[in-house]
């Protein structure tokens, strides 16, 4: 199983060890592409800390981030699980899973980024900010500028199992799977079960517990509809929508009942 998901706005500080190795990160088919963002976005913050700040689509109380930026390649990394924070990645938890279930979410854990495309939650990056939807001077819309270094590259890393999509539609943007690949995936929506609307907080919030309640349980749902059994078993209410033709992701709604 592979899980698809956004990266959180606000991130961590970096940490005190050693800075970025890229060669060390995982999808190594993704190191020139991250190279380019890499030194586009630095160049960019070293400069008009202006035209930087209204580049990535920073508020004045958020200025410190230009600065941030500016030293990506000599700050202190930490893994990108413990980087990501929010509302999704409070409540995964990735921290208070068992030994066994942390290995799980190594192995199955795919989180995307405007800067590094997407990396493993081992993975060991220094807080930044620049998120999919910004527009780099010398590249324009990273949605656009990810697509053919990730089309080269996830279909090999979702393997031949499940593909379980949780990310928002900026981050979606970057790859979409395809063909074979898409007829293994999973798309989930989280809807407030008296409304049917979906209700920005309580989705992210549900989406991490569902990671969460798989990864313990040790659940390996070979497809979509073995999905949706599992996360029955494990307690969620959810609604299935084969896709109408071969080569469609499957469409899964789960429904909450409170906003908590």
């Amino acid at each position: 199983m592979l899980v698809l998901l956004p990266p959180s706005e606000g991130k961590a500080a970096s940490g005190r060890g050693a800075p970025l190795k890229p060669e060390s990160l995982s999808l190594p088919g993704l190191a020139a592409a991250r190279e380019t963002v890499l030194g586009e976005l630095v160049e960019l913050c070293a400069g008009d800390e202006e035209k930087a700040r209204e580049v990535l689509g920073l508020s004045e109380g958020l200025r410190g981030e230009v600065a941030k930026n500016t030293e990506l390649r000599t700050a202190g990394a930490r893994p990108a699980g413990e980087i990501y924070t929010g509302v999704l990645y409070d409540a995964l938890d990735l921290a208070s899973l068992d030994a066994a279930a942390r290995k799980r979410a190594a192995r199955s854990l795919l989180v995307f980024s405007g800067l590094w495309g997407a990396v493993r939650v081992t993975d060991r990056i220094p807080s930044y900010r620049c998120s999919m939807g910004v527009k780099l001077p010398g590249l324009g819309a990273l949605g656009a500028y990810w697509r053919a270094p990730m089309a080269e590259v996830l279909p090999e890393a979702a393997g031949d199992g499940l593909v379980l999509d949780l990310r928002s539609s900026a981050y979606a943007a970057a790859w979409k799977p395809r063909g074979e690949v898409a007829g293994r995936t999973a798309t989930v929506r989280v809807l407030h079960a008296p409304t049917r609307k979906v209700v920005s907080h309580f989705n992210k919030a549900t989406k991490g517990r569902i990671v969460r309640s798989l990864l313990a349980s040790a659940s390996a749902p070979k497809g979509p509809a073995e999905l949706v059994e599992a996360l029955r078993d494990l307690g969620y209410e959810v609604e299935a929508q084969e896709p109408a033709k071969a080569g469609k992701p499957w469409s899964l709604d789960v429904l909450v009942a409170e906003i908590h």
